[in-house]
């Protein structure tokens, strides 16, 4: 009997990375290395397979030590480790004791600080229930107008412990005068009070295209609110930079950064110019960066984020401890989905992780159906689970800089913050954020980023679970709270029906103290100046193409009791058609037209009589391409005959082939890579469906 040798020596890797190099050429037998191995990002910096010790800015030194200048291994020597990352909470339904009932709920199971974000009317600066605010009141947040109304959200909150921030839009001012009233009134001392107001004007009219004091004047404003702020309670930031506007109207990460930087710019300059010093100025300002499903390049832009800023202040002439960036991450808002919103859970993990690694000082991770409505009691416990576990169970905040010293993180963080630094450059050169976003310049910019990756979803070659690949068409409904917006309305006009919405003042200190009694529509209006309005930049979701085929199928099924359909002409046998067939599925399935299938077919006229059964009005052909070559004309000259009006072919044909089956009646091709969205929008019109 013979016997087999064998070896316990494991056959390593190549030594060189020219040696694996040629090892994988020789596997890819001639195809194209960079097309099928690199990856191109939206700012033109391409990924490679593999990073070793000698690409540029992997050195073992070069992103410098935790907590030293220029922070990108983070502000801290010890990282998250002594107590984790802050959880946050955003918290948007419109009634404010319902608010305060969800933030105690969240406050006992883990969360540490809560984010409170006014309704529209409060960002466009107006008292909900005035007419002005109609349509406004109670939308995409709470309902506030006075002090009162903000302590009642906060009822019960224990504000000596818990950070309180804001996002109040063009009544930012208002909203910190009526916090700061909150924090006195329940004898939170300077040393113990802590939150952000994100005072932040250029953000405000980039997003609402609405600053009701103008640009200048809201600047100035800013700057004293920032001075009493730093006096009153130096543990509050009253600026705020946040890359929301630019993210959701379509940023890559790099245009993102480079639009923060300018604006952070923007407000040193108007603080300085108030009077304020450099290191108080940087201290005021607080960054909110969000956060997508990019899991790596989210790591990288939050620490190349603060490589930036501590170049920028250092070229001001700040300390090095004055350029430490404070960062609050946020799930992008444009990465979540209407359609299949479970998939969110998701999304929300991969972009919380991501700013964990990344070393954020807080981070706010969206509620699943967020997207959809209100969040509901559930929704809030996911997410806050996500970030528990996080760190409690995944022990994320235990490591220091958990990407330090990867060769590919490393290299992506320097090459994201040199990209960033070009556009940052560029908007500066043209005039300041400010010059770039009234004269239209960097929504152009921002909207040719857009219509790349919108084409490249159309194309399917960013894939949205749930959206654009693997659709659902028989999901149930998602729950979302309810709120009576009628209802809360006409309580707040009865409330205010007495107050005086016109109060006097001549100094920062009376506003400060008319804040008291007045509301924020008042006060806001009081601070004079010239409005200024502008297009708003557009907000922009992923899915939001699909979903809007989505919705009109939806609409055809609520009125007709059926969704538009295909008919998938499957030939021969199940293993020969699956393949095709299940593509073919997923592909209408993603516009809303419903797959008819069928275990298969072995000749057209079986096709055909299955057709006009099937109450369809096209068909698509699946099988493979031995069987297209011998009956694919046949079968789609059947269906033509059988009233199919337009006919779809599963595959891509070689020329010859197609010209075949353009002649037998085949209308369309469907392929990995085609533009999926605009088919599906054709056969949608075809199909009558608006």
């Amino acid at each position: 009997m013979s016997q087999t040798s064998f070896s316990l020596t494991p056959e390593f890797p190549p030594a060189t990375e020219s040696a694996w190099r040629q090892v994988v050429e020789k596997a890819l037998k001639g195809a194209d290395f960079d097309k099928k191995l690199t990856t191109r990002l939206y700012d033109g910096i391409t990924l490679a397979p593999l990073y070793s010790q000698d690409a540029p800015g992997a050195a073992a030194d070069a992103a410098g030590l935790p907590g030293q200048a220029p922070y990108t291994r983070g502000t801290n020597a010890l990282g998250q480790r002594q107590a984790g990352w802050d959880i946050r909470q955003e918290f948007v339904h419109p009634d404010v004791r319902q608010v305060s009932k969800e933030a105690l709920e969240d406050l006992e199971r883990g969360v540490s600080s809560v984010i409170l974000r006014l309704d529209a009317a409060a960002h466009a600066g107006l008292d909900p229930d005035t007419d002005a605010a109609e349509g406004l009141a109670g939308v995409d947040g709470i309902m506030v107008a006075t002090a009162d109304d903000l302590d009642t959200a906060l009822a019960g909150v224990l504000l000596d412990i818990c950070p309180v921030s804001l996002k109040a839009g063009a009544g930012a001012v208002a909203a910190a005068a009526m916090l700061a009233d909150v924090w006195t009134k329940r004898g939170v001392g300077a040393d113990l009070a802590r939150g952000a107001y994100n005072i932040d004007p250029v953000g405000t009219l980039a997003a609402t295209g609405w600053l009701p004091q103008g640009l200048e004047k809201s600047l100035n404003d800013m700057a004293a609110v920032a001075a009493r702020t730093a006096e009153e309670f130096p543990m509050v930031t009253a600026v705020g930079v946040s890359g929301a506007p630019w993210s959701n109207a379509g940023a890559s990460e790099a245009q993102e950064l480079g639009c923060m930087l300018a604006t952070g710019v923007a407000y040193l300059r108007a603080m300085t110019g108030a009077g304020i010093d450099i290191d108080t100025a940087c201290r005021q300002i607080g960054f909110t960066l969000p956060v997508g499903t990019d899991f790596f390049s989210g790591i990288a832009k939050l620490r190349a984020a603060r490589l930036l800023w501590a170049q920028v202040t250092a070229a001001c002439g700040a300390s090095a401890d004055a350029g430490k960036m404070v960062i609050h991450a946020e799930t992008a808002q444009r990465i979540l989905s209407q359609r299949d919103p479970w998939v969110n859970m998701l999304r929300v993990t991969v972009s919380s992780f991501a700013a964990g690694v990344g070393g954020a000082d807080s981070v706010a991770a969206a509620s699943y159906e967020s997207a959809i409505g209100l969040p509901t009691a559930f929704g809030r416990r996911v997410a806050r689970n996500i970030q528990i576990i996080l760190q409690e169970e995944s022990h994320l905040a235990k490591v220091v800089d958990p990407a330090g010293g990867s060769w590919f993180v490393e290299t992506l963080t320097r090459q994201l913050a040199e990209r960033a630094w070009e556009e940052f450059q560029a908007i500066e050169k043209a005039g300041g954020i400010a010059a770039v976003l009234l004269d239209g310049s960097l929504a152009t910019a921002l909207a040719k980023t857009w219509d790349e990756r919108r084409a490249n979803i159309a194309r399917r070659k960013d894939q949205l679970t749930g959206v654009n690949e693997f659709p659902n068409l028989s999901e149930a409904p998602v729950d979302v709270a309810p709120a009576d917006r009628a209802l809360l309305r006409r309580g707040m006009a009865a409330r205010l029906k007495h107050v005086d919405r016109t109060p006097a003042f001549g100094t920062l200190d009376q506003f400060y103290n008319a804040a008291r009694t007045g509301t924020l529509g008042g006060l806001t209006a009081a601070l004079g100046g010239t409005p200024l309005r502008i297009d708003p930049l557009p907000n922009h979701r992923f899915a939001e193409d699909f979903e809007a085929l989505r919705d009109a199928s939806d609409e055809v099924a609520a009125i007709n009791g059926t969704r538009p359909s295909v008919f998938l002409a499957n030939m021969g046998r199940v293993a020969q058609h699956t393949a095709r067939a299940t593509y073919a599925r997923n592909f209408f399935e993603a516009g809303g037209i419903e797959a008819v299938s069928s275990d298969g077919f072995d000749s057209p006229e079986a096709a055909a009589a299955a057709f006009r059964l099937s109450g369809a009005k096209i068909a698509c052909l699946c099988g493979t391409d031995d069987q297209y070559e011998g009956g694919a004309a046949a079968m789609l000259a059947a269906l033509k005959a059988a009233g199919a009006t337009r006919l779809y072919v599963a595959g891509r044909p070689a020329a010859e082939a197609k010209a075949v089956y353009d002649a037998a009646g085949a209308s369309d091709y469907i392929f990995m890579g085609c533009d999926a969205l605009a088919t599906l929008t054709a056969a949608h019109r075809h199909l009558g469906v608006n």
